[in-house]
């Protein structure tokens, strides 16, 4: 919530709205984060098939992949604000606002989209290298969506469409 707190200071201070980072409300955008989402998970099963072949051509067979209930554990009833929050936090912060500040410093959305994806890659690393290179496919799919579209509210709702089924799961 601080991390969003501090984006709102940000922009006020630079007299940006939150709609010029794609913040709009329409039903539009609820179809096109479905399909984002879609594309989103086929490219992180595509991915995460191809991480693990990789994986076990090049490693023991004892190694295991982490397990959500196993880091998790059984989430308290706070982890529902959270789960809400978390979609707006990462996708407004991480994707919206950065890619918007690198492309306008470069003037490249590639750069804008890879740097995106490194930052939420690096701290999804508790999930393991291969948990976090396997979210990266869905992190690219969001990155390139926002790179073409400047929408952040179809990646919002792509993004809570995964974590909410994740919550719901850990229960």
């Amino acid at each position: 919530m601080a991390g969003l707190a501090l984006l709102g200071y940000v922009l006020a201070r630079r007299r940006i709205r939150i709609a010029s980072l794609g913040l709009r409300w329409s039903f539009g955008d609820l179809g096109g984060g479905l399909l984002v989402a879609v594309v989103a998970y086929l490219a992180y099963a595509g991915g995460l098939a191809l991480i693990h072949l990789f994986n076990s051509a090049t490693h023991s067979p004892s190694q295991s992949a982490q397990i959500a209930r196993a880091m998790f554990g059984h989430p308290s009833i706070l982890a529902i604000p959270y789960t809400i929050v978390n979609p707006f936090f990462e996708e407004l912060i991480v994707r919206a606002y950065l890619m918007t500040e690198v492309r306008a410093l470069t003037g490249s959305w590639i750069l804008a989209a890879a740097l995106s994806v490194v930052v939420q890659f690096s701290y999804h690393l508790y999930y393991g290298w291969e948990g976090a290179i396997g979210l990266s496919f869905v992190f690219l799919v969001s990155a390139i969506y926002y790179a073409r579209t400047q929408k952040a509210t179809p990646i919002i709702v792509a993004h809570g469409i995964f974590d909410i089924p994740a919550l719901i799961r850990l229960w």
